[in-house]
């Protein structure tokens, strides 16, 4: 038999067809692997684009294959027939692999694959009888059998190791494609017993065929590159796609630094290398101080804006082997390897000259900073969450002491961070049972020694810690977001108290940083005043310089609004902090508080009679009274009383008093009853 093919054949047409045959059922496959990986729209594109190659590789292979038989007469061909060949070639195998993708069960693909392959042999019989040859062809019917059997054996298998991954699986089916149509043509062809006709008539040219041998090769050749130059297309579009999703899940859309996900994996990383070699490790936490000020005042694009430049400085600072991240809103954190302590301090030097260097937002530099935590592998931890923690432990150190910029773990945090942790999940249950009382300490006329007012105090008594220190609660609930509602508690509890007394004394209340910069702060005194039916004259509220210096622009309006509702103001704390003339000179206050810290050494530091000496002067020439706080002892009062100081309050005058104290003493006569 293999005689017989060979002396009908063109051989080099045979190795077109060939040709044809492998790379087609090659890049079907693959075409097919594409579509079995994806979904949607997009598998059905793909399933598109396998039908076609797949249609052309059966169509193209037959048809060269024909193109190369030389049955001994001359041939003809019809040209409806050939076309309608092809469409079942398309249609056949189309169906076939979308049936193979079915998720129904493992019979599917056996399924398509005998689909497939009747169509096949269909398409290849359709084919022959377009070969029309000028005699009579006699077909043995059990080879033509035969033949179909081998197309639907062959592709049943094809397709079943086509849904299977694996570059294997993969050219397993692309041989067994290769042998439905290879031996779909030598059976047929063998089956088929031509008698020449007694007249032969016109016929094609022995070159034509070869003409169009090499036309079908070329067009079969130019369909599969193209189906695999989309394959690569999608390989390459799918691979930058990749990247870019893995620079988008490893990196802060706003800063462009390495994210939370991308810091866990430099540090996991970071360790082993640390463990492997021996070496140190150090984990900086780094906390922005007042970017909630930025925010609250000039809005939230000022604050990206902020933290974009930020971002930028320390990313220029850096040098090679060190890394910083953005893992929070405000917070970053930064791995370097410490060979030395010089290396570390270097680093945080340039980290923190980074942070403090001033940010232009609206047309003013605001003065920004950081506090920087810093825990130690393997001294400080010995696994990266512990390592954090730590690291966290030391930043919120740092953030608390404005004196420290940077401050390095030790095991004495743990104990304070519990307790920490504590209060604050305490402090929300103490605003709700109303845990918190006011305390009221008597401020004194200096000239007459006469009571002019009180200062409302917060104290909070916790059911099981007894007292806890306002300096440590305060600063829980400025941290935890408590402080607005816990400071609205307070001015709403001092004017419902202070409506009630006789003699009808000024009230003082603090105002704390972030209940000032709300922008409904006036209405919401306002509306105060209005339920207790306090007078606003008999109001004060005091402030530190440190809340309004971030917007002295909006600071100064919000304070006149509220005085024009007849409410006083008073600077707190003068002497600490910035202390700036030029607030003095822009801002109404009413009154001056002199800080503690200069009245303490009056009687014995010269420099702080001195201090005090001018300030008193600054107040009379600016004509705004003065109010010294912290008088202990007469002979600080002696002093205050010569240098023509206005108005005292300290342990000496007397101790903060709950109001039923301040009654029981005759201070006070109140119209309403105290509560039980």
């Amino acid at each position: 038999m293999i005689n017989k093919l060979l002396s009908v054949h063109d051989l080099w047409l045979v190795l077109m067809a060939s040709l044809v045959c492998a790379n087609g059922s090659w890049a079907s496959i693959s075409l097919f692997d594409r579509a079995t990986r994806t979904n949607g729209t997009r598998q059905a594109a793909w399933q598109v684009l396998t039908a076609i190659a797949a249609g052309t590789t059966v169509w193209c292979t037959h048809f060269v294959a024909i193109l190369a038989f030389n049955p001994g007469v001359p041939v003809t061909f019809d040209t409806d027939l050939t076309m309608l060949s092809l469409l079942l070639a398309m249609l056949g195998a189309g169906l076939g692999f979308v049936i193979a993708s079915m998720a129904s069960g493992p019979a599917m693909p056996l399924i398509g694959g005998i689909g497939m392959g009747l169509a096949i042999a269909g398409m290849h019989y359709t084919g022959l009888r377009a070969y029309q040859v000028q005699g009579t062809e006699i077909w043995n019917l059990p080879r033509v059998m035969l033949s179909v059997l081998l197309a639907a054996t062959c592709s049943a298998g094809a397709l079943h190791f086509a849904v299977r991954s694996g570059r294997t699986s993969r050219l397993i089916a692309s041989l067994l494609v290769g042998g439905a149509l290879i031996g779909l043509h030598v059976l047929s062809i063998d089956a088929l017993r031509i008698v020449p006709a007694a007249a032969p008539g016109g016929a094609m040219k022995p070159g034509t065929f070869q003409a169009l041998a090499v036309a079908v090769t070329m067009g079969a050749i130019g369909v599969f590159g193209t189906a695999l130059a989309c394959n690569l297309i999608d390989d390459s579009t799918r691979a930058e796609s990749y990247d870019k999703i893995l620079k988008m899940a490893l990196n802060d859309s706003l800063t462009n630094l390495p994210n939370r996900a991308s810091f866990t994996q430099a540090l996991e990383r970071a360790l082993q290398k640390a463990e492997l070699t021996g070496g140190r490790l150090a984990l900086a936490t780094i906390d922005l101080d007042r970017f909630k000020e930025i925010n609250d005042v000039w809005g939230h694009p000022a604050g990206d804006d902020a933290l974009r430049l930020i971002a930028e400085r320390m990313r220029a600072c850096l040098r090679p082997g060190e890394f910083v991240a953005r893992v929070g809103g405000d917070e970053f954190a930064a791995i370097l390897h410490v060979p030395d302590q010089a290396t570390l301090e270097d680093f945080l030097a340039r980290i923190d000259a980074a942070l403090k260097q001033p940010i232009r937002v609206d047309d003013r530099d605001v003065a920004t900073g950081g506090s920087v935590g810093v825990a130690f592998y393997p001294e400080n931890a010995a696994s990266a969450q512990a390592l954090i923690h730590n690291a966290d432990l030391a930043m919120y150190r740092a953030k608390r002491d404005p004196m420290r910029r940077v401050c390095f773990y030790d095991r004495e945090m743990d104990e304070a961070a519990r307790l920490r942790k504590r209060l604050a999940s305490d402090l929300r249950t103490a605003l709700k049972q109303e845990e918190f009382t006011l305390h009221y300490q008597v401020q004194t006329a200096v000239p007459t020694g006469e009571i002019c007012g009180y200062e409302a105090l917060l104290r909070w008594y916790h059911p099981e810690l007894g007292e806890i220190a306002p300096a440590e609660f305060i600063a829980l609930a400025e941290e935890n977001g408590l402080i607005v509602a816990i400071g609205d508690w307070s001015l709403r509890a001092a004017c419902a108290e202070a409506a009630t007394w006789n003699p009808p004394y000024k009230i003082s209340v603090n105002l704390s940083p972030s209940q000032f910069v709300h922008p409904d702060l006036p209405e919401k005194i306002a509306a105060i005043l209005a339920e207790t039916g306090l007078d606003p004259s008999r109001l004060e509220l005091e402030l530190t310089e440190e809340t309004i210096v971030v917007d002295k622009a909006r600071a100064l309006l919000t304070v006149r609004r509220i005085k024009a509702m007849g409410v006083t103001i008073a600077l707190d704390d003068f002497g600490t902090g910035y202390s700036s003339l030029d607030t003095l000179r822009s801002f109404p206050f009413d009154r001056i508080k002199l800080d503690r810290s200069f009245v303490q050494d009056l009687e014995t530091n010269p420099q702080a009679t001195a201090i005090v000496r001018a300030v008193l002067s600054l107040g009379k020439s600016l004509n705004i009274p003065i109010l010294a706080e912290g008088i202990e002892t007469s002979g600080q009062l002696t002093i205050l009383s010569a240098e023509g100081c206005d108005a005292v309050q300290g342990y000496f005058l007397g101790r903060p008093a709950t109001p039923r104290q301040i009654v029981e003493s005759g201070a006070i006569i109140r119209h309403a009853p105290l509560p039980a």
